[in-house]
């Protein structure tokens, strides 16, 4: 790290909450998608997810085109479980690096995720914190409501331009390499966190 770092923007899904990418690909599958490897895998991403990622589609509108791919008569609600399967728990040693931020670094989080997803993992967030996720955060950016997704290099400028965070002197933690790749190409210092088990470690080397 060449620069001090005075704020870190976090990723949601590897970082704080276990995300399990193929559980949803075969909870499609089960309910009769046969293409369901090709609808949405973490690397490529069809152009229904990534419009309901940056909220332009309503979910009603995302779950009434997904309905058509399947070989059985299935319910919104079925299309709406197996979407969410991959969401897992929360990570508690990861909450708790946040807890030992508070006060030393502005801390924000940057997230591609959408409405469906965002209002499970909050349900998941209270099983296991009493305080509100945005207690932690000085901002929680959602794609959905951001309008905006990683990795495109001017979504962490938009970010930073926002709060007024200095790229070098920020740090962004992620699990996706492409992710990675874009906030450097925005000049930000960058941690491809490849287990959620290791921020506890990470975090515990950084120059604050």
């Amino acid at each position: 790290m060449v620069e001090k770092i005075e704020a870190i923007i976090f990723d949601l899904g590897g970082v704080f909450i276990h995300i399990d990418y193929l559980a949803t690909i075969k909870a499609f599958e089960k309910i009769g998608f046969t293409d369901a490897a090709l609808l949405y895998s973490q690397g490529e991403q069809a152009e229904l997810f990534q419009q309901y990622e940056i909220g332009t589609i309503s979910t009603a509108h995302f779950i009434n085109k997904l309905l058509p791919h399947s070989t059985k008569v299935i319910s919104p609600n079925q299309v709406v479980q197996a979407w969410n399967a991959m969401i897992g728990e929360f990570e508690q040693n990861s909450i708790d690096v946040l807890k030992q931020l508070q006060g030393k670094v502005r801390i924000f989080m940057l997230s591609n995720t959408n409405e469906l997803h965002l209002d499970l993992v909050l349900r998941e967030w209270h099983k296991v914190e009493s305080k509100p996720m945005d207690f932690y955060f000085e901002k929680v950016h959602v794609s959905h409501e951001f309008g905006m997704r990683k990795p495109h290099p001017e979504t962490f400028l938009s970010v930073c331009n926002q709060h007024n965070l200095i790229p070098e002197k920020t740090l962004f933690i992620d699990d996706s390499i492409q992710h990675i790749e874009g906030a450097q190409k925005a000049g930000l210092q960058t941690v491809h966190l490849t287990s959620i088990c290791d921020l506890p470690d990470v975090i515990s080397t950084l120059h604050l």
